[in-house]
């Protein structure tokens, strides 16, 4: 079941991040549909997180997107190659993202295996950001989709994991974001083999 318009507009980034684990994301290009789990996200909380592309309340061609009322995609080029695939949520000018880091391929995986040119087998298939978004196909022209529309869209399959199989690390790669560096905002299934690296949970 497709989620509501509504789910997206949820105003705490961070609860959302961790319940859309186990969410299905899809796509449909050219009439091939390809999907798959949720199992790693990370929460962007808008204008005051130092993390954020819309910290301060920025607002360039790029980060425009961020700023609408929730429920679209933003899709952003990260070292000048990885497409990364953010969900954006909460209510207009409130520029919150969830940015989804890894996917375990569920439908199309044939196709899945033609774009990343590997096995499913392989976690490396669907493992990170800007593996998962290729391996379901998403690139810039993605970018401020309506995702409870017909190309890109999430369902809740009842999915369902309990907190003691959730763990809450720090976001990765945001070194530059001083003391928000270290909030606890990014989400993953333990043990998943498609979870990105570090997927070392303190004990």
């Amino acid at each position: 079941m497709k989620l509501s318009p509504e789910y997206f507009l949820n105003e705490d980034a961070v609860a959302l991040a961790k319940d859309m684990l186990g969410k299905v994301l899809y796509t449909q290009i050219d009439g091939e549909i390809t999907a798959g789990i949720i199992v790693e996200t990370e929460a962007y909380f808008g204008i005051k997180d130092k993390a954020s592309h819309a910290y301060g309340g920025r607002r360039t061609n790029r980060t425009e997107t961020m700023y609408s009322k929730g429920g679209v995609s933003y899709v952003y080029l990260c070292y000048g190659m990885h497409h990364l695939f953010n969900v954006v949520t909460s209510v207009k000018d409130d520029p919150h993202a969830i940015l989804i880091r890894a996917i375990v391929p569920l439908i199309g995986v044939d196709v899945m295996e033609l774009r990343r040119n590997m096995p499913a087998a392989k976690a490396a298939i669907s493992s990170g950001p800007g593996s998962a978004a290729k391996a379901l196909g998403i690139d810039r022209t993605f970018n401020a989709k309506n995702l409870t529309g017909n190309e890109i869209w999430l369902e809740d399959q009842g999915i369902k994991y309990q907190d003691d199989e959730i763990a809450a690390t720090p976001r990765v790669g945001i070194a530059y974001a001083q003391e928000h560096a270290i909030l606890p905002w990014r989400f993953f299934v333990k043990g998943n083999k498609y979870v990105s690296k570090p997927n070392k949970v303190a004990e």
